[in-house]
């Protein structure tokens, strides 16, 4: 919380909540610009023979993109930790951003600067952009709520704004590093390049105006302050939990199980999803291809569209809106419909391996996957801010966050099942089997979790009342889906 004097308004929020609009969208932006080649690179052919990548199967690509996207969600439980406790969220998010920057310029290294080096300079990169975002993706959220006192009402539609940022950063990011690897003759690492140039820039905005329009605002570690704090009004005494407690731990620990299997099958979005539209999915109109990075931006594209019509379908619901796990069991259900549309893409090819699908059935894809997020994402997240015990609430968050990377992880090890071989013939085959197991899996759980949802609201003691008021609501549901 904020109890320092800003400086001005805009649309009548503080000057510093564009500033940290600005940062994270281009934060966003060199993020998803590098998710949306980085598998592509990985397969591509060696430059010895006329490609511009590594050379790997498709199956260990898929592999490491899982462990790597895992890694990405469990760091900000240690970068979070240290900011609070040590650095403070403004030199968290510099030191973030700079390993960041640095990461993505490693990746972009032209090969023929370090023969030899290439898989080494690879993981140092990738090593560099994992640490990094574990400090930098916690803070400048966190950063945008402690812009506002307690109780200020114009602090659920600032997030509102930060939302739009991350999804416009997302959206731009396919669209401009297609261009730029295009333009360079299909060089992943100009695209690479494009992405550390974003980062730069996010850091630069970030440096020129952090003071003066944020002052003192996470220069210093929350939690030490806490600490003090606490320490002149004596200790708290540590009090066991209840059987409240307790029940409503179990409702987040079971949703978990189900947010892993939600999770695994969006995140082939990235991995085989987008191996999928490269090799098999024709993306001509007329005499010109469309990028296939630019499906990478479907899915912020849809949640920009459809996300306040989705909360405001809850609201307009009232006393009949769906409880959490029945939201979170049709967001299985819109996950399972969006790869039938993936199965679709394959059948359409038939025996004729030369054939290509059309790319409207990754369209169908994405977007039921987005309508699935948006059931789901902002939910669960809400759902554990509701749920979780006060003193044990960052627990719980980081815990929910757990589940995200053992689902990246998982989806990986899916993705992979794709196979090593290279005829067209198996690797369609295995991905149809992949596409039909997700498909069935998502529904037989979606249902599963309807049956269970009774249940799950009885553990909840409660939590699920609707005592807030329709603009709050809104506003809070895209606020934590923001935080994906």
């Amino acid at each position: 919380m904020s109890t320092q004097k800003l400086p001005g308004t805009i649309l009548g929020h503080p000057k510093g909540l564009f500033l940290l609009f600005s940062t994270e969208l281009w934060e966003r932006f060199s993020y998803y610009a590098m998710r949306a080649i980085l598998v592509l690179y990985l397969v591509d052919q060696v430059e010895g023979q006329g490609g511009h990548g590594l050379g790997w199967s498709q199956a260990d690509a898929l592999s490491l993109y899982g462990t790597f996207t895992g890694l990405v969600f469990l760091t900000p439980l240690i970068g979070g930790w240290l900011a609070d406790s040590y650095l403070g969220q403004r030199k968290a998010i510099y030191i973030g951003g700079a390993l960041m920057a640095a990461g993505q310029f490693m990746l972009g290294t032209p090969h023929a600067w370090i023969p030899g080096m290439e898989i080494e300079m690879f993981y140092l990169g990738l090593g560099a952009l994992i640490l990094g975002n574990g400090l930098f993706k916690p803070n400048v959220s966190t950063m945008v709520g402690d812009l506002y006192e307690e109780g200020d009402t114009r602090r659920d539609g600032a997030f509102t704004i930060f939302y739009m940022g991350i999804n416009l950063g997302a959206f731009l990011s396919g669209i401009v590093v297609g261009f730029v690897v295009a333009a360079y003759d299909g060089s992943y690492q100009a695209g690479f390049v494009c992405a550390g140039i974003g980062m730069i820039i996010s850091l630069i905005t970030q440096y020129l105006f952090a003071q003066k329009l944020l002052g003192d605002l996470g220069k210093y570690p929350a939690a030490k302050l806490e600490r003090e704090k606490n320490l002149k009004n004596g200790q708290v005494k540590k009090e066991p939990l209840t059987k409240v407690e307790r029940d409503r731990i179990k409702v987040i620990m079971l949703m978990g199980l189900f947010t892993i299997i939600f999770w695994a099958g969006f995140e082939q979005a990235g991995g085989l999803m987008n191996l999928f539209t490269n090799n098999f999915t024709d993306r001509m109109i007329g005499s010109w291809e469309v990028p296939t990075t630019w499906f990478q931006s479907l899915n912020a594209m849809f949640i920009v569209i459809c996300a306040p019509v989705i909360a405001a379908i809850w609201v307009k619901l009232g006393k009949n809106e769906p409880n959490s796990p029945v939201k979170f069991a049709l967001g299985l259900f819109f996950l399972a419909v969006g790869f039938l549309f993936m199965i679709g893409a394959v059948l359409q090819m038939g025996g004729d391996h030369t054939a290509k699908s059309s790319m409207w059935w990754l369209v169908g894809a994405y977007f039921f996957h987005t309508m699935g997020e948006l059931c789901l994402s902002p939910i669960g997240l809400s759902m554990v801010t509701k749920l979780a015990p006060v003193r044990i609430a960052s627990l719980m968050m980081g815990a929910w966050f757990l589940f995200v990377a053992i689902a990246n992880k998982v989806g990986g090890l899916i993705g992979s099942l794709i196979g090593h071989s290279s005829a067209i013939e198996d690797q369609l085959a295995n991905a149809m089997s992949i596409f039909a197991g997700i498909a069935i899996t998502a529904a037989v759980s979606g249902i599963i979790l309807y049956f269970m949802s009774d249940k799950l609201v009885d553990w909840m003691h409660g939590a699920e009342s609707k005592s807030e008021s329709e603009e709050h609501v809104i506003a809070e549901e895209l606020e934590l889906t923001s935080q994906h």
